[in-house]
């Protein structure tokens, strides 16, 4: 029996020492990430990256079929291989062929404008009811009917926690109803657009239908998160996050955890190398209880991601709804976001007009789509329309008045047609009296019989209110107030 075991052993060692010789001897394939897939659309009239791994030292040949040769790389001593290619306009499909050990071909590859759809669960939200969370979006089968855009292309990343920076994203874990992501390129329809992210889609349709290009689409949103979440561990530093920094960095690995940093690191980190125009961002509803730090942390957090796809994205937002949020007031996180707007290349739309008290995530995602996509025509693209509505910029006191001054400002006017309401006022003792506001031109005067000497000002200032002033393009303000900065001019003539 002894002498068997040792037998055994002796077999076992030669076993093991073959397979090391075997395994030195044979190359590993060359693989891409799962974003670098057929039907992908690759950022049009740009430098694009693609890459992927193999053996150490082994040479990928990389055909495109716009380019006159082939390009020709060597996998690091890491396995790590990448190569730098020119795309041009948008156009026909085409043909991308990976040669190495192996051959990968990529096939219905298109050039257009790819941007990246991220935030909690106003942006994960399906256009389709799939559980008590999600129940559907304005209009939703007539929205999934009418999905028929081949030129749209929608990736999903699968929600997943990681303790580390991954390189490839994972199809993730089930929740909400929204089900694991297939994290490969499709095509828009009918077919696979219902559990899709539908701010996401409502943003790439309106991009698609008014430049008239192919749209690549990434969803890579997850319901119920904060911005600790999908803020890198240098970004936690950087703020003074400590206990969740901690977290970060010593709880257990457990994919279905939304732990500070996690988020990023297994959903954003994988797709940095990925060209993209820029991202566009609802999220808030998980930080109302700890506005104050908001705006440095959304700050922080789009700076880090620009750090790490190496690019200035354009980052544009969703400020919050009216809700009824209880104990907290989520106008405090309404000005986090709109100071946030000081960081250059961002934009943010304002949902007053649109939200429901009773429901954390109104259904109609079609306007939020649209207003974002305004920003991106009128600040990437470049075209001549309104894109915001009113923000307040100063304000000037004479007398028992306030005049305000706002930009974006052209035709300002009540939404309904009824006088302004929204507005209140505060002398010295910051006391607030409700306002009455009219329009001169393109500023708004307000006064209160109540504060012969007003000191400040605010406007829909509170979780429910919504207030009604608006521009000429219907783009409602956003809440403010005003801090105690006006300057005071002393009595009107």
């Amino acid at each position: 029996m002894i002498n068997f075991r040792v037998d055994e052993m002796r077999i076992v060692h030669a076993l093991v020492w073959l397979g090391i010789f075997v395994g030195s001897s044979c190359r590993a394939e060359i693989v891409v990430p799962k974003l670098i897939g057929s039907n992908m659309v690759l950022q049009r009239e740009s430098n694009v990256k693609l890459w992927g791994w193999g053996d150490a030292g082994e040479e990928v040949e990389i055909v495109c079929d716009w380019l006159d040769s082939t390009v020709k790389v060597v996998t690091t001593q890491e396995g790590v291989w990448s190569a730098e290619v020119a795309t041009g306009s948008s156009g026909e499909p085409h043909r991308i062929e990976l040669h190495g050990t192996n051959e990968v071909i990529l096939e219905n590859v298109l050039f257009g404008e790819v941007w990246i759809g991220s935030g909690q669960s106003n942006m994960e939200m399906p256009l389709r009811a799939i559980s008590g969370a999600y129940t559907g979006i304005q209009n939703a089968e007539e929205e999934i009917a009418a999905a028929n855009y081949p030129d749209i292309r929608l990736f999903q990343v699968g929600n997943y926690s990681s303790d580390s920076p991954l390189d490839d994203v994972e199809t993730g874990i089930t929740m909400y109803g929204v089900p694991p992501a297939k994290c490969e390129w499709l095509e828009c329809s009918k077919d696979n657009v219902g559990t899709f992210a539908s701010t996401a889609y409502f943003f790439a349709e309106a991009l698609h239908k008014k430049l008239g290009v192919p749209v690549g689409i990434i969803d890579a949103s997850w319901g119920g998160t904060s911005a600790e979440a999908w803020t890198p561990v240098d970004g936690l530093i950087e703020c003074g996050l400590d206990k969740d920094l901690v977290r970060a960095r010593t709880a257990p690995q457990q994919a279905d955890q939304k732990i500070p940093s996690r988020l990023y690191n297994g959903m954003i980190h994988p797709l940095r190398q990925f060209k993209v125009r820029g991202c566009i961002w609802y999220q808030g509803e998980s930080n109302t209880s700890r506005a104050e730090g908001y705006h440095q942390l959304f700050t922080t957090m789009i700076n880090q991601w620009r750090r790490a796809f190496n690019d200035e994205l354009s980052f544009y937002f969703v400020q919050l709804a009216p809700y009824r949020y209880g104990d907290v007031n989520s106008a405090l996180l309404r000005e986090a976001q709109l100071d946030t707007l000081k960081l250059p290349r961002t934009g943010m739309v304002v949902t007053s007009d649109i939200g429901n008290l009773t429901d954390i995530h109104p259904k109609n995602k079609r306007e939020v789509g649209r207003r974002l996509s305004l920003h991106a025509l009128a600040n990437d693209y470049e075209l001549d329309i309104a894109h915001s509505g009113p923000i307040y910029q100063a304000c000037e006191i004479i007398g028992n008045e306030v005049i305000m001054e706002f930009d974006h400002s052209e035709g300002l006017k009540a939404k309904d047609g009824s006088p302004l309401s929204g507005f209140e006022i505060a002398g010295v003792d910051g006391v607030f009296a409700e306002a009455v506001a009219r329009l001169e031109g393109r500023a708004v005067v307000v006064s209160s019989s109540d504060v012969p000497a007003p000191s400040e000002v605010r406007y829909a200032f509170t979780n429910e209110a919504d207030g009604n002033l608006v521009n000429a393009a219907g783009l409602p303000a956003s809440s403010f107030r005003t801090l105690r900065n006006a300057k005071n001019n002393g009595d009107r003539e």
